[in-house]
């Protein structure tokens, strides 16, 4: 596994996990999600994927089949979660200690949540806490 990515902020973190993870769905799935938005926290990674359904399972899905729609679905997300716990250990360095993953049907969003071994050391120069600020409010 490659060091920590201490010397990137924890925004730049994140963007790079949105790209690796779109990269994944396109590569993997053949469909790509139309936003990833990733948010790292403690010893956690929350992703959201927005349009995350493929045009089978929509089509199911309309078509009065949505249990078989929902049944390959989860699926899709089962054969999918050993790749993304590579990509986020690759990018973070730390290891994943357990990884869920839901998608639904109606919104065509999927959440994960990728519980990590322990807290990434990231750089948040760019991000000063509130007792670098005048106020404690960041601008």
């Amino acid at each position: 596994m490659d060091k920590p990515r201490s010397n990137l902020t924890r925004q730049q973190l994140e963007q790079v996990f949105s790209q690796r993870i779109q990269d994944l769905y396109r590569n993997q799935v053949g469909h790509q999600p139309d936003k990833v938005t990733c948010q790292l926290f403690d010893n956690k990674l929350a992703i959201v994927l927005e349009n995350a359904i493929s045009r089978p399972v929509q089509l199911l899905a309309k078509n009065d089949r949505s249990n078989l729609a929902q049944q390959v679905r989860s699926n899709v997300d089962a054969a999918i979660k050993p790749q993304l716990v590579e990509v986020i250990e690759e990018v973070i360095g730390v290891s994943v200690v357990d990884l869920l993953i839901d998608t639904t049907i109606e919104t065509g969003r999927t959440g994960i949540i990728a519980v990590l071994d322990v807290s990434p050391t990231v750089s948040d120069a760019s991000c000063p806490t509130p007792s670098q600020t005048r106020d404690g409010v960041r601008r």
